[in-house]
This record gives structure tokens, C-alpha cells and sequence, in this order.
């Protein structure tokens, strides 16, 4: 009985390498049953066709010269005929893709359903992808998809790619300057001005701070004085030229319901973009508008 148990307990410890023994084994089988049943080629110079590959070539012209080579390919390929692999790879070469193939406007229109970050990774898959990937008009219908329809009859200087990412990190800054006053730092906002002492910010009360000292002191008053602040900023457009930039929105305030026009403006030194301009008023809509005319 002992022995017995041993040789139980040996033969289950060692099952799962057993099972897979065996299943390599059988898979073996297979593998050689197929590679014996397959034809074999008499002739090696010569190779054989099937009677479809026959019939397909009888029923399609062909072509010489470099623009059909692809397709004849193709259509050997799909009637499965074996094609040698070299000639397959050498037609491709000297055919005409298929992004090639489609008029511009297609290729164009195709691309402006990716993002900022898709469009990006397709550029960097090949060299044909990154040729229509760079193009300055999918660039422009980018940019008025994601900004604005405001610049359509603009012309960068640099192309329409660059002026996209020159607008992106203007934004990406302006997006900051709205995250330092909802943490109220005030580190943070003199790190964002530039330090000059033509600068200058008028807060929604109408006040106005000039030179670089004076506008710090301004925000450590409305640090000081005001609670947290619940905006949301929408209605955003941005203008970027060589170092200088401008950005219009509008600033909706929960707590108070009221709705405040913004420009930021900004000057490009040392690699970054500097805060050089704010303003900040309240936007009177309705009866709140026609009473403000009234009164001048």
C-alpha cells in the first residue's frame, strides 16, 4: 500500500509535465502528417498554377509599367495563387500606393477626424503617413475644429501646424493662470508675470496696477480679501504672433451668477510665455446693460 501511494503521489506531482509531453508530441504528428500530405513541386524553375489563377489571368489584361503592378498582385492574391514574396515586395515598390491614389481633398477631409495626439502618432508610423500627416491643410482644419473659425483667412508664417502648437501652449498657460488664482498663490503669480515695469492688471472692482511690484500687490489684496472663487472660463480665443500673444474668454461665477469678460495678454521671453496684461471686467446683460447706457 505504501508503495502504491508512492507512486500516486509521483505521478501527480509530475502530470502537468507529462500532459504537455504529450500534447507537443501530438502536435508534432500533426505538423508532419500535414507537411507529407501537401503537394510537392516537381519543377522548382516552373512552378505550377491553378486552373483559377489560369482563369483570372486570362480574364484580366495585363499591364505594364508602374501603375497597376500592385493590383495584379493583389487580385493573384486573393484568387490564392502562391505568388513569390520577392516579386510581391518589388511590385509594391515601384506601384502607387493607396494613399497615394486618393485626391488630396479625401486625404485631407479622412485626417481631420483624428485629435491633436492621433494625428501625432500617425506621423511617426511611416514615411507616407507622415507626409499626410504634416500637411498644412489638415493642420488648418484641425485648428478650427479645436479653436476657432475666427482666423480662417490667416496665413502663419511658420505653416498652420506650427501656429496649432503655438496656440495650444498659450492656452495651456492661460489654463494656469486661471489654476494659480483658484489655489490662490501667490509664488505661483509672480512667477507667471514678467518682471517689468510695463505690466499692468485692472481687476473687475475697475482698479488699476501697473509695473511689476504694484500688480503683485494688487493680487495679494485679492488673495487676502476674497473666499475661493467657483468659475468656469468659456468663450476662449487666442491669437499668437511671433512673441506676442492675446487671449479673449469669458468668466461665468457661480457664486455670484455674474459674468466677467477677460483678455490676458502675454510676451514670449527666455523660452516661456509671461503674463503681461489683464483685464477683467463685468459683462451687464439685459435691463443691467440698457440701465449702464443710460447712466454712461
Amino acid at each position: 500500500m505504501g508503495v502504491a501511494y508512492s507512486l500516486s503521489i509521483a505521478f501527480q506531482s509530475r502530470q502537468p509535465f507529462i500532459i504537455a509531453t504529450i500534447i507537443t508530441f501530438l502536435s508534432l504528428i500533426v505538423a508532419a502528417r500535414s507537411f507529407f500530405k501537401s503537394p510537392h513541386k516537381s519543377n522548382a524553375s516552373a512552378p505550377s498554377t491553378s486552373p483559377y489563377e489560369d482563369e483570372i489571368k486570362g480574364a484580366a489584361p495585363s499591364y505594364s509599367g508602374n501603375g497597376n503592378s500592385d493590383s495584379s498582385a493583389f487580385v493573384r492574391a486573393v484568387g490564392g495563387a502562391p505568388a513569390n514574396a520577392s516579386n510581391v515586395v518589388a511590385e509594391r515598390q515601384n506601384g502607387v500606393s493607396m494613399m497615394e491614389q486618393l485626391v488630396p481633398e479625401i486625404t485631407t477631409h479622412a485626417l481631420s477626424y483624428l485629435d491633436y495626439p492621433s494625428l501625432c502618432r500617425l506621423s511617426m508610423t511611416n514615411s507616407l503617413m507622415r507626409k499626410a500627416a504634416n500637411d498644412d491643410n489638415v493642420w488648418k482644419a484641425l485648428y478650427h475644429k479645436d479653436f476657432t473659425w475666427e482666423q480662417y483667412n490667416v496665413t502663419p508664417v511658420n505653416g498652420w501646424k506650427a501656429y496649432y502648437a503655438a496656440t495650444r501652449a498659450v492656452l495651456n498657460v492661460n489654463t494656469e493662470f486661471f489654476n494659480i488664482i483658484r489655489d490662490r498663490s501667490l509664488p505661483g503669480m509672480i512667477l507667471f508675470w514678467l518682471n517689468a515695469d510695463y505690466v499692468k492688471c485692472v481687476h473687475a472692482s475697475g482698479e488699476l496696477f501697473s509695473g511689476f511690484n504694484q500688480v503683485i500687490f494688487g493680487w495679494h489684496l485679492a488673495f487676502n480679501l476674497q473666499q475661493g472663487i467657483d468659475f468656469h472660463v468659456r468663450d476662449v480665443r487666442a491669437r499668437v504672433l511671433t512673441d506676442v500673444a492675446w487671449v479673449t474668454m469669458k468668466t461665468y461665477v457661480d457664486m455670484d451668477n455674474v459674468t466677467y469678460n477677460m483678455t490676458n495678454v502675454y510676451e514670449f521671453h527666455h523660452g516661456r510665455w509671461y503674463l503681461v496684461h489683464h483685464h477683467s471686467t463685468v459683462f451687464l446683460a439685459g435691463g443691467d446693460m440698457e440701465q449702464h447706457i443710460l447712466n454712461g
